[in-house]
């Protein structure tokens, strides 16, 4: 499968996805699917890493098959594990019929494996985006699961033995950059970094998701959350808040984004009493 003609193909088709994409970001999303390569994204929470992925599913017409990677995560979670209660059922309605090594090699089968999103993504004969999440959250052991997927695209299961993709999967991995990932994972990738837009781009964006939105409230609406995003905040607002925010705008039908507007409506786009308080202290906005 060809994913993508070329960049501007990617381009056009991830806009007309939803998802507006630098020249960065086209041409290595290209990249990606031209040279069949895992593409590492990195960049702070809420700039767009997660929803690329999920717009090259949907530009592509592929399935989305998503590992969501958290502290703890572990084999059985990210390729497969064993259905023991079958299995065990399957022993005790067994049991004395058989020797055990037959025993063994019947729960031991396809029959009995529960399989988890890396292995899921490696079996599909159809075309899949596979997207491990925020791979930095996990431990420093994990990625040698992940290396054997990056590699070769195939997984080892010591009861059945080497399951090879069909078709490859076009792999994303996220990171917010929280720790630093392993030469070894970074090698097998092509790497884009994604930052918060520049102020015309993020109105583009907004516009596009919202379009009812009056173009001097968006240019209001923009220049503000960049301001928000210079503080020290604890969560800057991503740009899927700066799209809700939009939405509450046109909800609330407020046609300026004066003080009174944005202390109404910070909840929107700050989760944190602190941020609030230095956001309205740091802003001088009018209580």
């Amino acid at each position: 499968m060809t994913w993508f003609a070329s960049p501007a193909d990617a381009a056009e088709r991830l806009t007309a996805s939803g998802y507006l994409a630098d020249a960065a970001t086209a041409t290595t999303t290209f990249l990606a699917g031209a040279l069949e390569k895992p593409m590492l994204i990195e960049g702070p929470a809420g700039v767009g890493k997660t929803e690329l992925a999920k717009a090259v599913a949907r530009a592509t017409g592929a399935e989305l098959v998503r590992l969501q990677c958290y502290e703890g995560l572990d084999e059985a979670r990210a390729l497969y594990e064993w259905n023991y209660k079958k299995q065990l059922l399957r022993i005790q309605a067994s049991s004395g019929d058989q020797e055990w090594s037959a025993t063994h090699d019947d729960i031991f089968t396809e029959e009995f494996l529960l399989t988890r999103p890396l292995l899921t993504a490696i079996r599909r004969e159809e075309p899949t985006v596979l997207l491990i999440d925020e791979v930095d959250k996990t431990d420093v052991e994990v990625e040698g699961l992940l290396l054997e997927v990056l590699s070769d695209f195939q997984v080892t299961i010591p009861e059945l033995g080497t399951v090879a993709a069909v078709r490859r999967p076009l792999v994303f991995l996220t990171s917010n950059a929280t720790r630093e990932l392993s030469e070894a994972v970074k090698r097998r990738c092509l790497y884009l970094h994604l930052d918060y837009p520049d102020a015309e781009r993020e109105r583009e964006i907004v516009a596009s998701q919202v379009p009812g939105l009056d173009d001097k409230v968006a240019g209001q609406l923009v220049a503000t959350v960049g301001r928000l995003r210079e503080l020290e905040l604890k969560k800057a607002p991503s740009i899927a808040e700066s799209v809700d925010w939009a939405r509450t705008l046109i909800a609330l039908e407020i046609r300026d984004l004066d003080d009174k507007a944005v202390n109404d409506t910070l909840g929107v786009v700050l989760k944190h009493a602190s941020d609030h308080d230095r956001a309205i202290r740091e802003l001088r906005l009018k209580r």
